[in-house]
């Protein structure tokens, strides 16, 4: 229903990893995993621990298994029948021939320095990012600002410009999670475990599959930080 993601792309190296395993109890039809695959194979990864959550099913080996994948079973790539591709391997920065628990980076445009390929990179203009935060629960408040950041900023970047400009209403906490940074607080307003209430980020209504540490917004989007339950 989602085109293969599952959660969102956070969340898929576990849900791969538990799908894989529990395959041939599924009723009444069985595991079709090449749409998730396709997800994964097309997503660029940045976060160490997604890496290596997402690496289990791409071997066809459990999490602990996976770590003791063997240097001469690099020569037959993995899932070659079964949606996974030389692409994969690309996106997570691994090269035949190389120790998968390594995670040894490619020579390629994607994963060379950044310092590097700025050099070679004429300058782009900076881009206008449109951000609101808004509380339905209680205590109803909406704010809205629009702030100018480098192209190929973050979402949290654009949080921290907005903060930088209108501290007393765009002030926000975070915690760092083992999948990145994790906002606990907006305007002073917590999230709450007993209650079931987080912020959740929206790009136009829908909602972001990736965290604030790695969303990028585009030029003229409109990221809205809700408060939900």
């Amino acid at each position: 229903r989602r085109h293969g993601i599952i959660g969102n792309f956070s969340s898929m190296g576990l849900a791969l990893q538990a799908l894989e395993t529990s395959s041939e109890f599924y009723a009444p039809r069985k595991w079709d995993r090449a749409q998730a695959f396709s997800v994964v194979c097309n997503h660029d990864y940045q976060q160490p621990t997604a890496m290596a959550q997402v690496l289990p099913p791409l071997v066809d080996k459990s999490y602990l298994n996976a770590g003791r994948w063997g240097c001469a079973a690099t020569t037959e790539w993995p899932r070659a029948n079964s949606g996974s591709c030389h692409q994969c391997w690309g996106q997570l920065g691994f090269r035949p021939g190389a120790s998968p628990v390594g995670m040894t980076p490619l020579p390629c445009a994607r994963w060379a320095v950044p310092g590097a390929h700025l050099l070679l990179s004429p300058p782009t203009a900076p881009i206008t990012v449109h951000y609101s935060i808004t509380n339905t629960l209680k205590n109803f408040f909406h704010y809205t600002t629009s702030v100018c950041v480098p192209d190929n900023s973050t979402l949290l970047q654009v949080m921290e410009v907005a903060r930088n400009e209108k501290p007393d209403i765009f002030c926000f906490t975070i915690k760092m999670d083992k999948l990145g940074p994790y906002v606990t607080s907006i305007h002073g307003l917590a999230g709450n475990m007993a209650n079931r209430t987080y912020w959740q980020f929206f790009s136009s209504w829908s909602r972001l599959q990736k965290g604030v540490g790695t969303y990028k917004p585009r030029d003229g989007e409109h990221i809205q930080a809700i408060f939900s339950t």
